[in-house]
This record gives C-alpha cells, sequence and structure tokens, in this order.
C-alpha cells in the first residue's frame, strides 16, 4: 500500500492515537527498554507536529483543513494546539479534585505519583518550571470563601502553563525522541476497523486519511486505544460493532465565555485559571468552568464531518486584553436513550446551520433579554470579541433550555463571587461540547472486556486532561512491561 512499505505487519504493541496518552505510553516503553527488544507501532491520523497549522490566522476564516482539522488532528492530539495547562494535584490533599478518574483504578497516592513523574518529562522537554497557584494563598481563600457562600466550590489546582506555541515546540521535541529510539509512527492514518476474533485481539485495518480505496490489516495482540475526544464516535461504534463492554457515559455541554481580564484579574493573578464548579437549583446538574485562558483568544476547531465547535487558548507572548473559559453542564442519558454523543452532535449541528457553518456568538444581555445580537451591535459592544469569525445570532435556538437554564444560573451566582462575571457586553460562543465516548469497562490494568485490548486517555472516559492522560500512558506501558 503506498505510502505504508515501511510498516511491517506484525507489531508487539500497536497503539491507536499519538495524543499525551499514547505518545506517553511510547515514551515511557522506552524508558523500560521494551523498545529494544519489541516492536512498537503508532497509528495516528492527523500530522506530524510540525506539519499542524491552522491557516484562519492568514485567511481570516476557517477552510474546513482535510481530511481533517489541524488543531484536533495529529501527534499530541487537540493538546498541541491548546492552551496547554498541566493540571497538578496539590501535594498534601488525599484527594484529586479534577482531571479524570484514574485514581479509581489505581488509588489517589499511585495516582498522584504518575502525575507527578508525567509532569516531570515536560520538565525534561522544555515545559515552563513556573507553577501557578502555589502562592497567595489567603487570597485564594477569600475567593474561595466568597464562591462557598454562593453554593460554588473553587478547586484550587496548581497550573503549569506551557502556552500554544510553546506546547508545539515541546510536543515536537517528544516526537522526535519516540522516532529517534525506534518507535514506528504512521501518520496521516485511519484507524479503520479492529480485528478481534473470539473475544480476541488481533489488529487493525488501517487506510491513509482521506483515502478509502485501499485498505492493510497489521496484526498485534497488544492493542492499547487512546483515541482522546476526537475519536469517541469512532470507539463507540467500535463498541457496538465488536460487542466491548462499556456503559453510558457523560457529555458536557455548553458555551466559550469572554469578559475582559479586568473583571477577571484576582482570579487570573493569584490562580492563572480558576476551576469553579456548582450543582444549583432547580436541577442540580454539574457547571463547571474549563480551560480558562487570561488574555487569551476564543478558536474553532473542527471535527469530523465539518462540525465546528469553539475553543480557547492562551500564548505565552501574543496578547488578547480578554479572558475566556469554558461554562459547561454535564448531563448523563439513561434507559431508553443512551447516546450522549449523537446528543451532542445534534446540538453542535443545530449551531452550525444557524451560523451557516461558523460559531455563534451572543451578548449576555441579549440572552437575558430574549433578543439575538446582530452584528452592528457587536460592533458597538464593549467587550471586542477576539474570534472575529463568529457570527451574531442567538445561541438560545441550538442550546437546549435545561442547559440554558444551567449556564445562565451558574453566570448569576458567579455575579456574586467575581463582581462583573454577568456584565451584559460578556460574550457567550456556541457550542463548546467535550466529547466522551460511553465508557469503556476496565479493570486496573485498563484491560477491555476483549482481551488483549486496552483503553487509556480522555476518549474512553478515563482522563479528562493533559496530565492525567500523560499519567495514564506512563502507568500503560508499565502494565505491559509486565505482560
Amino acid at each position: 500500500m503506498k505510502g505504508m512499505s515501511k510498516i511491517d505487519e506484525k507489531y508487539d504493541v500497536i497503539i491507536v492515537g499519538a495524543g499525551p496518552s499514547g505518545a506517553f505510553t511510547a515514551y515511557e516503553l522506552i524508558q523500560l527498554g521494551l523498545n529494544k527488544k519489541k516492536k512498537i507501532l503508532i497509528i495516528e491520523q492527523g500530522k506530524r507536529v510540525e506539519n499542524r497549522n491552522c491557516p484562519i490566522e492568514k485567511t481570516g476564516k476557517c477552510v474546513k483543513c482535510k481530511p481533517y482539522c489541524n488543531i484536533t488532528s495529529g501527534f499530541s492530539g487537540a493538546g498541541a494546539f491548546s492552551d496547554g495547562k498541566l493540571t497538578l494535584p496539590n501535594k498534601n490533599d488525599n484527594h484529586i479534585e479534577v482531571g479524570g478518574s484514574l485514581q479509581e483504578y489505581l488509588g489517589v497516592e499511585k495516582t498522584k505519583e504518575l502525575m507527578f513523574y508525567a509532569d516531570d518529562i515536560y520538565l525534561k522537554f522544555g515545559a515552563d518550571t513556573k507553577v501557578e497557584g502555589l502562592e497567595n494563598l489567603e487570597e485564594i481563600k477569600k475567593i474561595s470563601d466568597r464562591a462557598k457562600e454562593n453554593g460554588i466550590l473553587l478547586c484550587n489546582c496548581p497550573i503549569r502553563h506551557l502556552g500554544t506555541e510553546k506546547s508545539h515546540e515541546l510536543y515536537g521535541k517528544i516526537e522526535q525522541y519516540l522516532l529517534e529510539n525506534n518507535i514506528d509512527i504512521m501518520f496521516e492514518t485511519n484507524v479503520k476497523d479492529l480485528i478481534i476474533e473470539n473475544n480476541l485481539a488481533k489488529g487493525v485495518i488501517i487506510e491513509k486519511s482521506g483515502h478509502t480505496e485501499q485498505t492493510k490489516k497489521i496484526y498485534s495482540e497488544k492493542i492499547v486505544l487512546g483515541i482522546g475526544r476526537k475519536g469517541a464516535e469512532w470507539l463507540a461504534t467500535m463498541c457496538d460493532k465488536h460487542s466491548i463492554e462499556n456503559r453510558a457515559g457523560v457529555v458536557d455541554i455548553g458555551v466559550r465565555y469572554e469578559l475582559p481580564d479586568e473583571v477577571m484579574k484576582y482570579v487570573n493573578k493569584y490562580m492563572y485559571e480558576g476551576k469553579f464548579v456548582g450543582y444549583l437549583p432547580p436541577y442540580g446538574d454539574k457547571v463547571r468552568t474549563f480551560c480558562q485562558n487570561p488574555s487569551g483568544f476564543v478558536a474553532n476547531e473542527v471535527y469530523d464531518n465539518n462540525l465546528t465547535l469553539v475553543n480557547g487558548h492562551a500564548y505565552k507572548d501574543r496578547k488578547s486584553t480578554n479572558t475566556n473559559l469554558a461554562i459547561l453542564a454535564s448531563h448523563h442519558f439513561n434507559n431508553p436513550f443512551k447516546e450522549p454523543i449523537k446528543y451532542g452532535i445534534n446540538i453542535a449541528e443545530n449551531a452550525n446551520q444557524l451560523g451557516k457553518g461558523n460559531v455563534l456568538v451572543q451578548r449576555l444581555g441579549d440572552i437575558l433579554k430574549g433578543k439575538r445580537t446582530w452584528q452592528e451591535e457587536l460592533e458597538k459592544n464593549s467587550v471586542v470579541p477576539t474570534l472575529k469569525t463568529a457570527i451574531a445570532g442567538d445561541i438560545t435556538y441550538a442550546i437546549g433550555y435545561r442547559t440554558m437554564v444551567d449556564i445562565l444560573g451558574f453566570i448569576k451566582a458567579m455575579e456574586k463571587v467575581i463582581p462583573g462575571f454577568a456584565n451584559p457586553d460578556n460574550l457567550l460562543y456556541a457550542a463548546e461540547i467535550k466529547f466522551y465516548s460511553n465508557q469503556l469497562i476496565i479493570d486496573n490494568n485498563f484491560k477491555t472486556s476483549v482481551e488483549g485490548l486496552y483503553s487509556i486517555g480522555d476518549g474512553g472516559g478515563l482522563t479528562r486532561g493533559l496530565i492525567m492522560a500523560s499519567a495514564s500512558g506512563v502507568q500503560m506501558a508499565r502494565v505491559l512491561a509486565c505482560c
């Protein structure tokens, strides 16, 4: 098959996905010396880090890169285009607030050990040595106390900020390290299907990204799925086709919220990112802030079938005067409906139709007045949107009533914590959705119900962030070394 001539037909380990979990699996296999004894292959549908770039900076609009969006696909996954925050655990805590559920399988102390080990790897490859949130504890406590009085929990986690542009450099070094140490990586290659016979993993069927006319089988009895959130829908399909045990998962639906740095100045100064969580009436759904970007930029990202979602970036050197953050409501679905991914896709499709393929933006004041936002109103707004391609409109046509009630109730509560948080000129961009596959049922060694098939990282519902995904990869390598 053209472009695959150097790839063997049989490997000891196949890793599907070169995001943080997959890349760190390969890295730790090298540390354990398995790269000299075993044949290891990573399959990644996107490009090398050095070949990933978003044309929007030059074109002024999203051109829907083919066959896959460079922001969401490629070595290091969406991590290379995120603002690159490593959310670390507090050393003295006996629990882990954010990042996923790895601790439920390995215990808190083991998970913390792995997260700090992964952090050391990031430092080795050039991460900033500064950690936010370890100082000004009295000031942070004041913010936390105000939040608690209004039914909001502040999770103060230490943050190491890489920066979007620095993430490229760092992950590029990791990519090169893997290639120099006998790890085969297939770029721009899809795993079309898994080969499973009698409930045993046997290999994968691959095709070059964007070219479905030719396929190739590659065999291995150890397959690690590290597919990230972008692969959640594919993973759900694999579970149905091959009877891989899973349970109904969660979909996080919300908006990217943009407001002036001045409003968020104390949170930005003392913590860099404040992780606020509320379970407010009437529904009691979990609503949280996520991925706060001081002096950052709102951005769009494209998923399969040209599905455009919103996200946010923060650079080390390039700054705006606005802070952006996600406000997400978590929704669980049970009998008879158990397809959270399809539900989220439907909302995103509705938003895209309203914006003619672009992200929608609306002023908070207009939502509260029950009216849409017009472009001429946006041009006079005191908060200037940093995503220039966003279309002024009405996001409430796309986002469901319950979710909007959750979001607006959370903003109202946060106004009492951070004055100005509910200013009418603040902007809501839609939709921001975090897709997680129906959660794979795994044991403490990440084994699925199919012998020889493992699941780690964000896509299978184990982790929710760079550092814990990376930590799951480290532990995955140690499990493989013992097999």
